[in-house]
């Protein structure tokens, strides 16, 4: 079990991940890649909240792992995925979480930014 270092130098930041209770798509090119009534709504500080996505649920053949990865104090070391014919790293998964965080691990979230939508209702 390892709990996150960031939570000792901030208390007072809380991650607050949940299902999101509602149906969850991701479309890239006009194709639903995410289609899910399981996806977990990440919720961490004034951030707008990211929704992670069981691979069960995402077309895992349009993307492609890559060598990147960053750390978050509070999740922990974060793996990426390319979409094929699109954006590089725009997909990203904690496969190894700390203990706060296990809600989210081996689940996928997509940058916003690159995908033509992520719609929820």
């Amino acid at each position: 079990m390892s709990s996150g270092p960031g939570y000792k130098k901030h208390p007072n930041h809380r991650l607050s991940a949940t299902p999101a209770g509602v149906r969850v798509q991701v479309k890239f090119n006009g194709e639903v890649i995410a289609d899910s009534a399981e996806a977990i709504r990440l919720e961490e500080g004034d951030y707008p909240p990211v929704y992670y996505f069981p691979r069960k649920d995402v077309r895992m053949e349009r993307l492609s792992r890559t060598d990147h990865q960053t750390y978050c104090p509070f999740k922990g070391t974060a793996s990426y995925f390319s979409l094929k014919g699109g954006a590089e790293n725009a997909v990203w998964t904690y496969e190894t979480p700390y203990d706060e965080m296990l809600a989210i691990e081996a689940l996928v979230a997509f940058y916003p930014d690159k995908v033509e939508s992520i719609s929820h209702g």
